[in-house]
């Protein structure tokens, strides 16, 4: 919300780990709720657009499924869970097929719920002046059907980046219509506020095009370009005609889109321009690492860290216009014996705190000085209870016990596949209220140690809130 919307509904942290009675943010505060992932947030998507029928709006709808873990409906498992895969991957021996048909199933599930957007469009009366755009975020996860295209998820090769993308306002866009020029999600932006005639706010370079001149036939002038991707610091660029991959290897994606031949012997020159393009893009993108006094205290002694490990940058936290930040656990980094619940950090937890030189890290960015409340989500052994701890941002402190037991099991009601090696399962967790810490404005980390354990452990932590208070 800090980010402009008036309603979010939907949760932060990667992937989610639980798609049955999933717990979901409602604007700022964690609720439970019930049935499957998709279909609660398509509930909400319609309810949103029947509120606000007769004004413009704009709803984000970013379906967490077809992902690991393997969840789908019972009855849309049922439908597909002996049907031949008749479709394979690119390499056809590193697919599952059982995973495959569970995607399907999955993505049977969403259609039905894009199907049901689209009806209360109908029902409305709103279908024909609505611009819908229906798009994935990347390749798939494993290994599946990608029309002969090289690579999955977690790469930048065609088959990792290149997705689905369909465009419909049935009162100015013609049905049926093709875009062969290269496009990317830096083109959402500048396209969807020039289609919508709404001026844009900001001043700021966009890397993205206005694609309406394309949609609209006026391509006479369109000039090709470089699309940018990166993952891990590897970075591919792709052109109309050409791809230059990661290890520096050129192929013409006309003649040989599935990338098995390179041709940097043929086409020198074009490999030198784009390795330049390469260079010069990761020389102004790639953000400087943020000086921090994060240190990390493991078997091998001190080792020096300067950022957050999943992600370099700091988070902001402490927005007047929406004063509550939840820090998860997948943005935290684990110090001493602490480790995550899984190898995954997307919707895991810490566990094995254990020792007072243990700690847990966020690097942070306080936008607004103030005082702010402080919970953290938190499960522990009866057993166990007890422990003080000590939350810390540059001078300030903030002392609390953890005073109440409170150990449920592990949710093992939500796979309809084993769930793969290094994804956590989940359990429900509680708040537990520290108390209230002044914090200065500015980049530093926050951490959070134990001062005493009277028991085998502190506590399981999945995430830490701040609420920047009045």
């Amino acid at each position: 919300m800090a980010r402009g919307f008036d309603e979010y509904f939907g949760h932060s942290s990667g992937h989610w780990g639980e798609y049955f009675d999933p717990p979901l943010e409602e604007n700022g505060r964690m609720i439970r709720t019930q049935g499957y992932i998709a279909d609660i947030c398509t509930d909400r998507a319609l309810g949103f657009i029947d509120k606000n029928k007769d004004r413009p709006f704009f709803c984000f709808v970013p379906f967490t499924t077809p992902h690991s873990p393997w969840s789908a409906p019972e009855k849309e498992w049922q439908q597909f869970k002996d049907k031949p895969i008749t479709q394979r991957a690119t390499d056809p021996d590193k697919e599952d097929i059982n995973e495959t048909r569970c995607v399907l199933a999955m993505m049977e599930n969403q259609d039905a719920n894009v199907g049901r957007v689209l009806a209360k469009l109908d029902e409305l009366r709103l279908r024909d002046n609505t611009i819908l755009f229906y798009f994935s975020d990347n390749g798939p996860n494993t290994s599946r059907w990608t029309g002969g295209m090289k690579g999955k998820k977690a790469g930048t090769d065609e088959g990792s980046v290149r997705s689905v993308g369909y465009l419909s306002w049935p009162a100015k866009l013609p049905a049926g219509k093709t875009l062969t020029q290269i496009s990317g999600a830096i083109d959402l932006l500048p396209t969807l506020l020039s289609l919508a005639g709404i001026p844009r706010v900001g001043d700021k370079p966009l890397d993205g095009r206005d694609l309406s001149p394309l949609l609209f036939d006026q391509s006479a002038n369109w000039l090709d370009r470089p699309i940018f991707t990166t993952w891990a610091g590897r970075v591919s660029v792709r052109t109309q005609q050409h791809r230059l991959d990661e290890q520096g290897r050129l192929f013409d994606m006309v003649a040989d889109p599935g990338q098995t031949e390179p041709i940097n012997d043929r086409q020198p020159e074009v490999a030198a321009r784009l390795t330049a393009a390469v260079q010069a893009w990761r020389k102004e993108v790639f953000p400087a690492p943020y000086p921090s006094a994060l240190e990390s205290k493991g078997k091998n002694g001190l080792r020096p860290a300067v950022a957050n490990a999943v992600d370099p940058r700091p988070f902001t936290v402490g927005y007047c216009e929406f004063p509550i930040s939840m820090l998860e656990a997948r943005d935290g980094e684990p110090n001493g014996d602490v480790r995550r619940s899984s190898n995954a950090p997307n919707c895991s937890f810490f566990v094995n705190w254990t020792k007072t030189e243990d700690s847990i890290v966020w690097l942070i960015d306080v936008h607004t000085t103030g005082r702010y409340e402080v919970s953290i989500d938190y499960t522990c052994p009866e057993a166990d209870v007890g422990s003080e701890v000590a939350l810390s941002f540059r001078d300030s402190r903030l002392k609390g016990r953890v005073t109440y037991g409170w150990d449920p099991p592990l949710n093992t009601n939500q796979d309809t596949l084993p769930r793969p090696h290094g994804e956590s399962q989940l359990k429900e967790f509680r708040p537990l209220k520290l108390g209230e810490i002044q914090l200065e404005q500015g980049v530093a980390p926050l951490t959070l140690q134990a001062l005493e354990i009277p028991g085998k452990s502190v506590m399981d932590v999945r995430r830490l809130t701040l609420t920047l208070l009045p």
